[in-house]
């Protein structure tokens, strides 16, 4: 665990793989971990303990479980993996941040550069590395099911119109809640299951996830924290980060946007012609125009 060669996404992953089999209090205290590793190593074991709001024989014992010799071993840790992931973009938000106290830039500019804040905070090696293997997993499915519950309802149905140009085999689950288990009970092991799970996190999203899992079904993942409790049981997670100062899904939008034209590329011979098609007869129809 401690070797310098282990990545940031080994050892979330350890800790993702290890806290669903530990007490309620170290699985909470992992949790935290999850989404506040890059701050792990400026903290004490006190300072951890009041954070995660656990004792700190918990911090100790959750130590120990990820293979830590010692607190101030797993915060070192920590603390070089923070420095390797330094992203230049959180000093640039923090002068963005002074400059509007004076009243220098409007609501525009600043929603703008927290979402240039969170694209390059999101892209990252994980992200890149599983958006290939979620790639794989769609391209070899006979069906793309979809689900986004909520705000994220949007975006599972923008997912959808996207991939419909070009690819007939989705399925919209997001649309009607109700039925959506008789439908999942459906699947067949060969097809795929892409949910929108973000905190806070609906119960249907969650329960229809264990339903999918339970019957084989490759989970795609896309989600704001490593806590979730999808995570454990999704196939390939693709994280992406999200706003602490306004509701934002433009990270969401880029991997959806990414998704759908990366697949185009490799179905270029029928989703071009596809698209030749529907682009000649939504002229004839007259539905567009040039």
């Amino acid at each position: 665990m401690t070797e310098k060669n282990v990545s940031v996404h080994d050892i979330l992953e350890s800790i993702i793989t290890t806290k669903d089999s530990l007490p309620k209090k170290q699985k909470k205290l992992c949790n935290y971990i999850l989404e506040n590793y890059k701050t792990i190593g400026l903290l004490t074991v006190k300072e951890l303990a009041l954070k995660a709001r656990v004792g700190k024989t918990t911090v100790l014992r959750v130590m120990k479980a990820l293979g830590f010799q010692s607190f101030n071993d797993m915060r070192t840790y920590f603390h070089e993996l923070s420095l390797e992931s330094v992203d230049k973009w959180e000093y640039v938000q923090e002068s963005y941040k002074n400059n509007s106290e004076k009243g220098a830039y409007n609501t525009l500019s600043q929603v703008w550069q927290e979402g240039v804040n969170l694209l390059n905070k999101s892209l990252n090696v994980p992200l890149i590395d599983n958006f290939q293997v979620a790639l794989d997993l769609i391209l070899k499915s006979s069906k793309v099911n979809i689900l986004g519950l909520r705000p994220y309802k949007a975006v599972a149905i923008y997912l959808e119109l996207l991939m419909e140009e070009f690819c007939s085999k989705t399925r919209q689950l997001s649309n009607d809640s109700d039925s959506m288990f008789d439908r999942i009970l459906q699947f067949d092991e060969d097809e795929v299951f892409i949910i929108f799970a973000f905190e806070p996190y609906t119960r249907r999203t969650i329960d229809a996830g264990d339903v999918a899992h339970k019957k084989r079904i490759p989970i795609i993942l896309i989600t704001d924290h490593l806590s979730c409790p999808l995570v454990s049981l999704a196939t390939v997670t693709l994280k992406v980060e999200t706003s602490q100062k306004h509701h934002s899904i433009l990270p969401i939008i880029a991997l959806v946007e990414a998704i759908v034209i990366e697949l185009g590329k490799q179905l270029s011979d029928s989703s071009v012609e596809k698209l030749e098609k529907l682009k000649l007869i939504l002229e004839e129809k007259n539905v567009i125009f040039h």
